[in-house]
């Protein structure tokens, strides 16, 4: 994608606030999530939490993220996407640093649903906000801010216990917060620039019925379900894959925490090439065919010989997934404009993590029902099937915007 005056323009040139602003949040959209899981035991010690609301706790971040995606168009067009960010920024904050407070379990659960809507508003906000600032280097800087959600992801529970030893569990849940302060900064720095008056090249607000119009796109529902699977996948492996593969591939519980690393690690690779691969050289259908194998691989292999080359079949699975930056870069890849990078996020956002949030449950159930992990199995293996009918469609050219037209043609 080019400069819409001609010649690309340097990465940093009259926007280092913004590329700063755009990584420094990406740095903070998955600590409130995976800072708490693994000192859980320690706030249980302090805080009785009975199963049922850890299990709500799990549930929480992608049926907030579905909840607030929806909500988050709304805002933008009300307040403007950086007064937007600012407000989601702040209220991460207050809700990381309350964690740290929390005197009971509901106190905890309340200010993990703001931590949580706040991530939700954040997710929905880093597109567009990529498509405003960086309309010639969509690739380049979604593959950046990508690559820091997956390593965010990562270290949080590395930190976790070593600080909770050290200097209580309330101190490394909250400590999050800091850094999230640190991200507010600058775009507190662009709203009061001298010249931020005079940088808006485009509307700020969508145009009237731009998210309904949304709703009623092919392009939009494809492209939720290629971000769906993705986030199906994903959260039911963080929830089910360390149970699974004791189950049926007898690994320790060591090994099965590695394993976990290792299908979260792979999102690394992913999100340095896929947005690249996707932008500069429009090798989408590619993508989503290798997905689609990875899937189907990976599932297999633990369906057929679990136990043997079982890091194999985790790294098939964690290769899926790649679905999950594509999605991303599709989002701007598929808009003409920023209003509508912001009503596609939105909707495909939302409707992914409604399905991520209810996909858990609904994996532990079959599970139940079935005494074992073979249909589960299946199941996750054939949603590799609607992921590669729908990226096919979103593989076509084309735009948002266009799909009205289309339709009364």
């Amino acid at each position: 994608m080019t400069h819409p005056h001609g010649s690309p323009r340097s990465l940093w040139a009259g926007r280092t606030l913004a590329l700063l602003g755009i990584l420094l949040v990406a740095a903070n959209l998955r600590t409130g999530v995976a800072s708490l899981s693994p000192i859980i035991a320690q706030v249980d010690a302090d805080i009785p939490l009975p199963p049922a609301l850890i299990g709500l706790l799990g549930m929480l971040p992608p049926l907030c993220f579905a909840v607030f995606g929806i909500f988050t168009p709304v805002f933008a067009k009300r307040f403007g996407l950086e007064k937007t960010l600012v407000g989601a920024l702040v209220g991460l904050a207050a809700g990381l640093a309350a964690r740290g407070f929390a005197p009971d379990a509901a106190w905890l659960v309340a200010a993990s649903a703001v931590v949580f809507a706040a991530v939700g508003i954040g997710n929905v906000l880093l597109p567009p906000l990529v498509k405003r600032y960086f309309p010639d280097r969509v690739g380049l800087v979604t593959t950046a801010y990508v690559t820091i959600v997956s390593v965010s992801t990562f270290v949080p529970p590395l930190v976790a216990v070593p600080v909770a030893d050290a200097a209580g569990w309330r101190v490394s849940l909250g400590e999050w917060a800091l850094f999230v302060v640190v991200a507010i900064v600058p775009w507190v720095a662009l709203l009061v620039h001298p010249r931020s008056s005079t940088r808006v090249v485009v509307p700020e607000e969508a145009p009237p019925g731009q998210v309904r119009r949304t709703l009623r796109s092919p392009l939009a529902w494809a492209l939720a379900a290629v971000f769906g699977v993705s986030s199906v996948n994903a959260y039911v492996m963080f929830a089910w894959l360390p149970t699974i593969l004791a189950d049926i591939a007898g690994s320790s519980p060591a090994e099965a925490g590695a394993l976990l690393s290792l299908f979260a690690a792979m999102g690394l690779p992913a999100a340095l090439l896929v947005p690249i691969l996707a932008a500069r050289y429009g090798k989408v259908r590619l993508l989503v065919v290798i997905a689609v194998a990875a899937f189907l691989l990976g599932y297999g292999g633990l369906l057929l010989a679990p136990a043997t080359a079982t890091w194999l079949w985790v790294a098939l699975i964690g290769t899926g997934p790649l679905l999950f930056p594509l999605a991303l870069v599709l989002i701007n890849l598929r808009t003409r404009t920023h209003e509508g990078s912001i009503a596609l996020s939105g909707v495909v956002q939302s409707a992914g993590y409604l399905f991520a949030a209810l996909a858990p449950l609904a994996i532990g159930l079959l599970h139940d029902a079935t005494d074992g992990w073979i249909w589960p199995l299946i199941v996750l293996a054939a949603t590799a099937v609607p992921a590669g009918i729908a990226g096919f469609i979103v593989a076509r050219p084309g735009y948002l915007e266009d799909d009205r037209v289309r339709s009364k043609g």
